[in-house]
């Protein structure tokens, strides 16, 4: 399907903010959360069919109208948010100069349900306006968005951030920014972003020295992987729920239950190609702004995320054990850092945790959970977008959640070695549970 489908970029441009950024704000001090970041581009995708009643109108002079709002309305958002314009300099800081961001127009020769009713990798690449092992040298620009038009009217915006000036949590308040200055709404809460918010986390978590230089670039092809996508609706983990349960965790959290059969099979795959029983960890990402004990931080922008690690050894891993197991992570966690991590916590957990995350003869899946952030809000004027979609690195071992379009099941995005996704996309008690790429409509 991937050949039949064509995205042509017809215009680029770079969208400057509105009103330039006062001189104080010129320089912005990573903190050493953003310095530990690898310099890659989150990407994300949002579809909009044509809800017009019009569907026969003129497409043309329909994408020249949105697309002009949605260029006027990001000048005023990154005002706001004036880091997305800058220049990362380094590991140290970065240059909010006005640089801007990237902007491009795409035409797809298909309409929109095409695409959504087989979502395909390949195609989705191409309605992104830069490639996630992207760095800043090559993209050119911390923020691009690419606008995408569909012969039916419908379209997708697909928008890539430097990780270095930002998580999901500040993802998600960038997008739904954005969208509130586009659709003209009054929420201030939305369209407001205090300055302050940007530099919290680096004055309580100042960057270290150690990290002070350039990083060296992530390489996602050393080792070949596939990546693909398992939709688990509400039914299915209500069910999930009730064989996780335990005396343990009685009331296990849909994150939990996904992520337990998730990393079930895929470390029965990983037993089952390798002939042996190898140890198996997971690191689960922690959103920090509700943990550090200082109500300043709990609407803080940039980089603000952690992890806790779980580990099973046992020979036979149930659902239950490794529900437990993140449970237990997560309250240990909580235990060892009352009032959040800092500076010296990264470094101590560094070293701690450095040689067994690297060390032969262990499986490393690393997961990121975007669940309740609202991207599904994302009402530029046209309606609330009918499928997100989010793209996991192509690293092997890694998997990204976000929810489905009524907040109640899940998507999962899992890149694994071809071997290992050769036996989990067969996996019987996997696919009793989920659906492998079904239709996004």
């Amino acid at each position: 399907m991937g050949s039949e489908i064509k995205v042509v970029v017809i215009h680029k441009e770079t969208i400057k903010p509105s009103s330039p950024t006062p001189p104080h704000l010129e320089s912005l001090s990573l903190s050493v959360f953003d310095q530990l970041q690898p310099e890659f581009y989150v990407p994300l995708l949002l579809f909009y069919p044509n809800n017009r009643d019009e569907i026969n109108g003129d497409h043309h002079s329909l994408a020249a109208e949105r697309s002009n709002l949605l260029k006027t309305s990001l000048s005023q958002t990154l005002s706001h948010f004036y880091p997305f314009a800058g220049k990362f300099e380094y590991n140290v800081s970065i240059c909010c100069n006005d640089h801007g961001a990237a902007f491009l127009q795409a035409q797809v020769n298909c309409p929109i349900s095409k695409v959504l009713e087989t979502p395909d990798h390949e195609v989705l690449k191409q309605l992104l306006p830069a490639d996630i092992a992207s760095t800043q040298e090559v993209a050119g620009h911390l923020l691009l968005v690419q606008a995408s038009f569909f012969e039916c009217g419908g379209m997708a915006i697909g928008v890539n951030i430097s990780h270095k000036v930002g998580d999901a949590f500040t993802f998600s308040k960038f997008i739904n920014s954005w969208a509130a200055v586009s659709l003209g709404s009054g929420a201030s809460d939305h369209i407001v972003v205090p300055a302050v918010e940007f530099g919290v986390v680096a004055s309580i978590c100042p960057p270290l020295d150690f990290f002070n230089s350039r990083q060296p670039v992530v390489e996602f092809g050393k080792e070949k992987s596939v990546t693909e996508r398992f939709v688990f609706g509400a039914s299915k983990i209500d069910a999930l729920k009730s064989i996780a349960a335990s005396s343990t965790v009685p009331n296990p959290t849909r994150v939990e239950v996904v992520s337990a059969l998730i990393w079930k099979c895929a470390t029965e795959a990983s037993r089952s190609n390798s002939g042996s029983v190898r140890p198996s960890v997971w690191c689960q990402v922690v959103n920090m702004r509700k943990r550090s004990g200082q109500p300043l931080t709990e609407d803080s922008l940039g980089n603000f995320v952690w992890f806790f690690a779980s580990m099973t050894m046992e020979s036979e891993v149930d659902l239950q054990s490794l529900v437990s197991k993140f449970r237990k992570g997560i309250e240990e966690f909580k235990e060892k850092y009352p009032n959040g991590v800092g500076s010296q916590d990264v470094c101590q957990t560094i070293q701690e945790s450095g040689s067994l995350m690297t060390k032969d003869g262990i499986d490393n899946y690393s997961c990121s959970s975007w669940c309740r952030f609202p991207f599904y809000e994302a009402n530029f004027g046209w309606g609330k977008p009918s499928w997100v979609s989010i793209r996991t690195m192509s690293a092997k071992n890694t998997i990204q959640l976000t929810d489905t379009r009524d907040g109640k099941g899940i998507e999962v995005s899992l890149a694994l070695k071809k071997e290992d996704m050769a036996i989990i996309t067969s996996n019987k008690e996997l696919l009793e549970y989920a659906f492998l790429n079904p239709a996004a409509v």
